[in-house]
């Protein structure tokens, strides 16, 4: 193997260890953060995880708030409101289904996204694929929490929404500017609700330490390793990858929560994921063009519109 094999080799295999550590570091964050339950609840580990991710895309994007124009402030609210109930309806979910089937559910919003404009057969039969594991989620059964899985389709919704309100945010307001300031006025609508929680129930050092540990890990790390990632290997690859994120949510859940998915759950989560890789394996490739691309005025990477690591949230929007 020549040199230069090796070190494409190289550089391919340290970039799927970079998406397989921002994958777990995203179900791990989410899975700590669960922990927190008892304590805080789902909404008080949300705000803290609103806080963490405002204070670092505040950083990252310092955007300019004076210059903002009307027109550029509209999507910028809409997209902070979705932002949180994005992030409470997904944690809100993983408290009543588990972090499996939640997480799975909430994948049903960019593949929605990237199955609605499509005529192709191969994406009609994966949009079956995906309904029909969502069905098999919702089947009556005793133990069936219909809440719950109302919830997490919610944060699917919204999760659709997020891309949609991203496309236009980056199309006005340049940089990361626009995500920087949503996520702000996102940690701010949850400001009361700590000053709440913190007055009526004052929380333990343990717990506030395992909702910051779910901000980072859910937040920071993966934002990082993402930049890492899609330097080193092709955007089909790490969407594809992406759509492996409800089993790797399952397995964290499993031995972190202990909470094991019956064979049907394991039956529906393998069909939406399926449904998920299935619809990028056969998506057509886009021509490489002669010149490389400019990078998009929103700051996102192109090749990441199925699924876009949103700031904090499955699992972006990972937001999970």
């Amino acid at each position: 193997m020549s040199s230069a094999a090796a070190t494409t080799t190289a550089t391919r295999l340290s970039g799927i260890a970079a998406m397989l550590g921002s994958g777990l570091s995203n179900q791990t964050g989410a899975a700590i953060g669960a922990l927190a339950f008892p304590v805080l609840g789902p909404v008080g580990v949300v705000a803290v995880r609103q806080y963490v991710a405002a204070a670092l895309l505040l950083a990252v994007g310092r955007p300019r708030f004076r210059t903002f124009t009307r027109r550029q402030w509209w999507p910028v609210l809409l997209l902070a409101v979705v932002f949180a109930t994005m992030n409470l309806s997904l944690y809100s979910a993983v408290d009543r289904i588990g972090l499996g089937l939640a997480v799975t559910l909430e994948f049903c919003g960019p593949l929605a996204i990237a199955l609605a404009s499509s005529r192709r057969r191969a994406d009609v039969g994966c949009a079956v694929l995906a309904v029909a594991g969502v069905a098999a989620l919702m089947r009556p059964r005793p133990t069936t929490d219909y809440l719950g899985i109302g919830l997490g389709l919610l944060a699917a919704a919204c999760w659709a929404s997020y891309i949609l309100l991203n496309r236009t945010v980056g199309r006005r307001i340049p940089g990361t500017q626009g995500a920087a300031a949503a996520a702000g006025v996102s940690g701010l609508l949850f400001l009361p609700v700590g000053v709440v929680l913190a007055v009526r129930h004052p929380p333990t050092l343990g717990a506030v330490g395992c909702a910051v540990a779910a901000g980072v890990l859910s937040s920071a790390v993966p934002m990082l390793a993402d930049l890492f990632t899609l330097r080193r290997v092709p955007a089909r690859l790490f969407g594809l990858f992406m759509s492996v994120n409800p089993v790797l949510a399952a397995v964290v859940g499993g031995v972190v929560l202990g909470q094991a998915p019956d064979a049907v759950e394991w039956a529906s989560i393998g069909a939406i994921v399926l449904a998920n890789a299935l619809s990028l394996l056969t998506a057509p490739r886009t021509p490489r063009a002669p010149a490389p691309a400019p990078t998009p005025p929103e700051g996102r990477v192109p090749g990441r519109e199925p699924y876009p690591a949103g700031p904090g949230g499955p699992c972006g929007g990972r937001a999970g």
